[in-house]
C-alpha cells in the first residue's frame, strides 16, 4: 500500500505540473465522459484526498468544491501535503483497523483499508479523466503510468541492452 500511495502522490504532482503550464482558458477545457473541466476535476480530486485524510483521523481540513478555484499552484501544495499524509496513514494502517466516520446518511464504521483503496481508485479515476481531456484537445502529457514512475524514481532501472 505504501508504494501505491507514493505512486499516487508522484502521479498527482506530475500531472499538476503539466497542468501548471496551461492557460486559464485551457484549465476550463473538458471532454465527454469526464468529471468536468480540468480546474474542477483537480479541485475535486485534491479536496477528496483531504477528506479521506480527515476521515482517517488526519489533520487535513475539509473544504468543499463550492470554494473558488484556488489555482494549480495552491492545489499542488495541498497535493504534496495530502500525498505525504496518505503515505503515513498507509504505513501505519493495521489489518482490520476501522474508523467511525460521519456521512450524510449518518455515522459509519469503515475499515481503514477501504478508505485507502477508495483514495487510490479515486485518484486514478480522475487522473484518467484529466488525461482524456488533455488528449482530446491535443495537449501532450507524456507517460505517467507505473512504469514511468518506476523509471522516474529509480525503482525500475535497465540492467542491460536488448538483444
Amino acid at each position: 500500500m505504501v508504494e501505491a500511495f507514493r505512486y499516487n502522490k508522484w502521479a498527482n504532482l506530475y500531472l499538476l505540473d503539466v497542468c501548471a503550464k496551461l492557460s486559464e482558458r485551457e484549465l476550463q477545457l473538458t471532454a465527454p465522459g469526464t468529471y468536468g473541466t480540468i480546474a474542477a476535476t483537480w479541485q475535486h480530486l485534491v479536496n477528496s484526498e483531504r477528506r479521506y485524510i480527515w476521515r482517517l483521523g488526519g489533520d487535513e481540513g475539509r473544504f468543499t468544491v463550492r470554494h473558488k478555484f484556488p489555482g494549480i499552484a495552491v492545489l499542488r501544495q495541498q497535493a504534496v501535503s495530502s500525498g505525504d499524509q496518505l503515505i503515513v496513514v498507509a504505513r501505519r494502517a493495521k489489518s482490520n483497523a476501522t474508523v467511525d466516520s460521519r456521512w450524510k446518511s449518518g455515522t459509519r464504521r469503515v475499515h481503514v483499508a477501504i478508505l485507502l483503496l477508495q483514495a487510490l481508485h479515486h485518484g486514478n479515476d480522475h487522473r484518467t479523466h484529466l488525461c482524456t481531456i488533455l488528449g482530446h484537445h491535443g495537449i501532450p502529457y507524456d507517460e505517467m503510468d507505473v512504469w514511468a514512475y518506476g523509471e522516474a524514481t529509480g525503482t525500475m532501472v535497465p540492467i542491460g541492452s536488448k538483444g
